[in-house]
């Protein structure tokens, strides 16, 4: 008889063992897919005005015209970061545009596609970065939330 045809149970267990344990171990070696760092540090909020402050020593909302462009700090999330670009007008929050979101894949498009636009109605109704989650987008609402209130606070509202 042939030595392979032969039964050996023992050999048999040693080699499943050993199959297994490679498997995984292979599995567990894979890394997860991680989004690259687009730049290498936060960076600082950048201001454009396209017409000067009001004069008068006052500081904050009531003597200050024209509109300012801020982008708040991008902030990293689970899922990428969030950074968004506020326009003041007059001393009112006139307008929110995210720069940046995750996008990375299908999913977080489709999340972003629905959160982006109500955190952006709701940041112009509240004035201020004290508006609510976003059911479903936990973490691109915090992130959001965060940038909007670092871009207001370069503006002091």
């Amino acid at each position: 008889m042939h030595a392979l045809r032969k039964s050996r149970p023992l050999r048999r267990i040693v080699l499943a063992s050993a199959a297994t344990v490679s498997g995984v171990v292979l599995l567990l070696s894979l890394k997860p897919h991680t989004t690259p760092a687009l730049a290498v540090g936060a960076p600082a909020p950048t201001t454009s005005s396209s017409s000067a402050a009001g004069s008068g020593g006052t500081t904050g909302t009531t003597g200050t015209t024209g509109t300012r462009t801020v982008t708040g700090d991008s902030v990293d999330t689970r899922w990428g970061p969030v950074q968004v670009r506020i326009t003041i007008q007059d001393g009112k929050l006139t307008e929110v545009t995210a720069v940046t979101y995750p996008t990375e894949n299908r999913r977080d498009q489709e999340i972003s596609s629905y959160a982006i636009p109500q955190l952006r109605r709701e940041a112009l109704a509240a004035q201020s970065a004290n508006i609510d989650t976003v059911s479903g987008a936990t973490y691109t609402s915090d992130g959001y939330r965060r940038s909007l209130q670092s871009a207001l606070d370069s503006v002091g509202l």
